[in-house]
């Protein structure tokens, strides 16, 4: 994906924002954004914040408004912390008297923070806290999700790696996120035999014991053999690479991640897995203007957050814009439960049964001259489509 061919399109993308300035006398529309400001997923947190309001800005034709009421945004950090990040929430509804809130970016901040919004009966938008659990047997009606859930994730990757003859061992963090994503992954496999699960904390660095447990699970195993890593924040698991995997035929696989995390991918020419998102894929208007204006902004492209943040705001001002501005709880709730809206994506739909997003997931390969070093150079195999995937209804509503 070139710079220039997005900054040529320029003048195309911005036109969204031709919208005459709209005058705000109403009261604000207030929405909280609970996000990891600092902490161990900062740099997701980061790029859902700028997400969020470019796409604010994008959905509302540069207004930040809707109805005539002003949309007025209060940052909270919850830095990776369960208990701050409830405690957080709460006064939001209660003394800063939002709206609505938008957040975490951990799962394990997200769980506290579900049943704040019960407490409360305000609606909380979950984005990009993952864990299938959210939207699952810890759900109420308060809540939705525009990022995707652990099963999202497993089934688009079973697609890469669910073939007949292939062993694999899963290597994640010993939390909701990790424990997710291998369960989910594991019930999406049909045809791979699972021989192994390694679980490591959160915050690893060394990363040898666990891989060695892995070399040992799979080494005489026969056929393709496969470690799929599902991995968030800080820590390199890519470095199992250096116990020498190939003398074992032991491959890696994994789905996308953020840019600078998949800059290790280039290490590993025509690995596959799927991916949320990845800049150069979607080639719909809210994505052309994303990436348009992001280079100019920030000289460089959209990120896999940021894009979760563009859809979370798509989501919200589609929906208030339905309501005509009415921020009512049980309004929005039945605006939103089976509404469909544009995103960066494609098209995402609220299912009515949880309230999770439903939308595409991407197959990608890992270009076989990709640079080490260099930006991770995916190439499309296939755009899955939200029909292809059968997404499990979790919580038993």
């Amino acid at each position: 994906m070139q710079r220039r061919t997005w900054v040529g399109l320029a003048a195309l993308a911005t036109a969204t924002l031709a919208a005459p300035l709209a005058f705000a006398q109403a009261k604000d529309i207030r929405i909280a954004h609970v996000y990891s400001r600092t902490g161990p997923l900062e740099a997701y947190g980061k790029q859902t914040q700028v997400g969020l309001t470019m796409g604010l800005e994008y959905a509302t034709g540069g207004t930040m408004t809707i109805n005539g009421r002003k949309i007025v945004v209060i940052e909270k950090d919850d830095q990776g912390k369960p208990d701050l990040g409830k405690s957080l929430l709460a006064t939001a509804y209660a003394d800063d008297k939002v709206d609505l809130a938008v957040g975490p970016t951990s799962s394990g901040v997200a769980l506290a923070m579900l049943p704040v919004a019960e407490e409360y009966k305000k609606i909380l938008l979950v984005e990009p806290a993952v864990a299938d659990s959210i939207t699952g047997d810890k759900w109420n009606k308060y809540i939705f999700r525009t990022g995707r859930n652990s099963s999202q994730d497993a089934i688009s990757n079973a697609v890469a790696l669910d073939k007949p003859g292939t062993v694999i061992a899963t290597l994640a963090q010993d939390y909701a996120f990790g424990r997710d994503g291998v369960k989910a992954f594991k019930e999406a496999v049909k045809s791979a035999k699972i021989v192994h699960e390694e679980y490591l904390p959160q915050n690893t660095t060394d990363f040898t014991a666990g891989a060695q447990r892995l070399i040992d699970k799979l080494k005489d195993q026969p056929g393709r053999k496969v470690i799929w890593i599902v991995w968030a924040g800080s820590g390199n698991p890519f470095k199992i690479a250096d116990l020498d995997l190939k003398r074992h035929g032991i491959e890696i696989a994994t789905g996308g991640n953020i840019l600078p995390a998949m800059v290790a991918y280039n290490q590993f020419p025509g690995m596959e897995g799927a991916s949320y998102y990845y800049f150069g894929f979607s080639k719909n208007q809210p994505n052309l203007w994303l990436v348009t204006n992001h280079y100019q902004r920030f000289q460089g492209p959209p990120d896999f957050f940021t894009a979760g943040g563009f859809s979370a705001a798509m989501a919200l001002v589609t929906a208030l814009k339905k309501t005509n501005g009415d921020t009512a709880t049980d309004k929005l709730i039945a605006t939103m439960e089976g509404m469909s809206f544009e995103t960066p994506k494609g098209m995402m739909t609220f299912r009515k049964e949880d309230h999770q997003a439903m939308q595409s997931m991407y197959h990608f390969r890992v270009a076989p001259g990709a640079k080490p070093g260099a930006m991770a150079d995916l190439h499309l195999v296939k755009e899955i489509k939200p029909a292809e995937m059968n997404v499990p209804i979790r919580n038993k509503r």
